[in-house]
């Protein structure tokens, strides 16, 4: 099967290129990137052609100029341009593990969204981490990882877990199933039923507000946290605002409990709002 993989960035090119590579070497190779970029300079650009030319993967960069956090649209842009019938979103500081296309490929199933997480790693681990210890698979190695500034935590299962363990996990976990949009996915006609991502929203709780569209229109979410792994370079949030955030709540809170389907803000009024 075909997967289109979404990502987004934002000047952030020491860590897409760390990215990238993850995907060079991935089990499940029938796939194509499109980065969805916010608005990065020229320095993004350099990277995501010479990773092209380097890796020779299919990657589409979808640019909007910078106009202030505008992810749901950029988003939106790089739906338009996938060209397969299944999409799996991520971020551009999050590195998949080599098999993250592979589960996400096996696990996909009519009427699901599949909802994945992250491992997050201090910023002294995401510095250290180089092209050959992403290719290696090594920056995947619990040890390697602790040796390297990671702390012990329970949550350190997730690096750990056999296929037996992982299927376990996700069955039992007590975690709510909501859409990550640093790890989901979900077939492109649903996500086209439901318009998209809703616009009026910036940064936090988008991807949840998306997944809650989904369910309301009879998608049924699916945890893949145990075994469709990838770990996340740390870096500043200087975009976070508590305000955007609660306003954001306010109109997810609202899409449940009017069951609502489809936004009025989202890719069929792209073209209508440039």
């Amino acid at each position: 099967m075909k997967l289109s993989v979404i990502m987004t960035t934002y000047n952030s090119p020491e860590w897409l290129e760390k990215v990238l590579w993850g995907y060079s070497v991935q089990t499940h190779n029938n796939f194509e990137l499109v980065i969805g970029d916010d608005g990065s300079t020229e320095e993004t650009r350099e990277v995501i052609d010479r990773i092209r030319e380097e890796t020779g993967m299919t990657i589409k960069h979808v640019w909007q100029e910078d106009k202030g956090f505008r992810k749901c649209r950029i988003l939106n842009k790089s739906i338009v341009e996938v060209e397969s019938e299944y999409v799996v979103f991520t971020d551009g500081d999050c590195i998949p593990r080599k098999d993250f296309l592979e589960v996400h490929a096996k696990e996909a199933e009519p009427g699901r969204y599949l909802s994945g997480g992250y491992h997050k790693l201090p910023m002294s681990t995401s510095q250290t981490i180089t092209r050959d210890d992403i290719v290696s698979g090594r920056c995947f190695d619990l040890n390697w990882l602790k040796e390297n500034g990671l702390k012990s935590s329970y949550k350190n299962s997730k690096l750990t877990a056999t296929p037996l363990k992982a299927k376990i996990f996700n069955t039992l976990t007590p975690t709510a199933c909501n859409f990550k949009g640093s790890n989901g996915s979900a077939w492109l006609e649903d996500i086209l039923a439901v318009n998209g991502f809703d616009e009026r929203m910036p940064w936090g709780g988008l991807d949840r507000e998306f997944g809650v569209r989904l369910i309301n229109s009879g998608i049924k979410p699916k945890h893949v946290r145990y075994n469709a792994i990838v770990i996340h370079l740390d870096h500043k949030r200087g975009y976070k605002d508590p305000e955007l955030v609660a306003a954001n709540k306010a109109l997810r809170v609202s899409s449940e409990k009017e069951k609502t389907k489809v936004t009025p803000c989202g890719i069929k009024q792209l073209e209508a709002s440039e």
